[in-house]
């Protein structure tokens, strides 16, 4: 889809991915950009970025939002759902709350945007950007919540795709390990391999929008080593073998506590 002259939607454009899709199309598009957060102490309201503060985890705040960036742009174009977040944890209690909590913003917040989207548009064409994680294909030991909701999301595009019209997209980024807070937010976890930067998974996404990508895998090095897994399975194994070793590691000092 062309980026010029639309409406475009980033949700967790405070910080990190949605931070660096937001400086890059402000800087190189004309168009106009609602970036919602939990904060948004470090975007600027100008004449064309309307920051909107949001708790994504309820229905009606995605309401809410939608009729923000509708009043201050006359329309959506382009919903870029970013926003989400980690725990890195042992689990060894069951807790509903918990659970709830990360699918909320993980997996129910961007497929309601998705269906918000169809709404707002019927036959008309629109493009949904989803950041899921290559831990969609690849979970990893301490991440098995943030794993699952990855997963699910993936599950609903791969069907949803199917039920849209003709121009309409439901675009699903899988970055590796981002170089971001993501992971201290997360509990202080090591930094799984291979990783990269905000600003290159950022390239990646608007140069998958501008080409109507439906999976937008932004490092090289992953994409080999997921095409590599078809014949050598193996490969995936020894990463989740060796992430494994790092999660007891990081554990160790936690038991006594």
């Amino acid at each position: 889809m062309e980026i010029n002259k639309k409406n475009i939607v980033i949700t967790g454009a405070d910080s990190g991915i949605g931070q660096a899709i937001l400086n890059h199309l402000n800087s190189m598009f004309d168009c106009k950009i609602t970036a919602s957060d939990l904060n948004t102490n470090h975007i600027k309201d100008s004449a064309t970025v309307f920051p909107y503060q949001c708790d994504l985890g309820k229905p009606e705040n995605i309401d809410n939002l939608f009729d923000f960036a509708i009043s201050k742009m006359g329309g959506i174009d382009i919903f870029i759902a970013n926003a989400g977040f980690a725990y890195y944890e042992k689990i060894d209690k069951p807790d509903w709350d918990h659970i709830h909590k990360i699918y909320e913003i993980n997996t129910f917040s961007p497929i309601y945007a998705a269906e918000k989207m169809k709404q707002l548009h019927g036959a008309q064409p629109y493009t949904v950007v989803a950041t899921a994680s290559a831990m969609a294909f690849l979970p990893l030991a301490g991440y098995a919540l943030y794993s699952s909701t990855k997963a699910a999301l993936n599950g609903f595009a791969l069907a949803y795709r199917h039920e849209l019209n003709k121009n309409q997209k439901l675009q699903i980024v899988y970055p590796i390990a981002t170089r971001t807070k993501f992971f201290n937010a997360a509990g202080g976890s090591p930094l799984p391999w291979p990783s990269q930067t905000a600003e290159q998974v950022s390239q990646k996404v608007i140069k998958g929008i501008l080409n109507n990508r439906e999976t937008i895998i932004p490092s090289r090095i992953y994409s080999v080593l997921k095409f590599l897994d078809r014949f050598l399975p193996f490969i995936m194994r020894i990463e989740a073998f060796i992430e494994a070793r790092k999660f007891k590691t990081w554990l160790a000092p936690k038991k006594g506590n």
